[in-house]
């Protein structure tokens, strides 16, 4: 078996400041590629902005909301149901 070390025999290691400072992370680089395609216009119904869906949803019972909510749900469901079409 191994002697046992004696805690006065450690020898002892001298920490010295760095001769140059550490690099520092820069901002995000660009993502690399070409740039995407402008979107093609559609030939839909152009879309209704969606404050338009919700105004005086504020001033409407709470009651009501469930319908404009899943009416817009419904809404979201057709158009995603297209994304594959084009």
């Amino acid at each position: 078996m191994g002697r046992a070390r004696d805690p006065d025999d450690v020898e002892e290691e001298t920490v010295t400041a760095p001769d140059h400072p550490r690099p520092v992370p820069g901002p995000p680089r660009p993502a690399a590629g070409p740039a995407a395609p402008a979107p093609a216009e559609s030939a839909g119904p152009v879309p209704q902005p969606t404050g338009e869906r919700f105004a005086g949803l504020a001033e409407r019972p709470v009651a009501d909301h469930v319908a404009v909510f899943e009416a817009e749900h419904d809404r979201l469901q057709r158009e995603l149901s297209t994304i594959d079409q084009l």
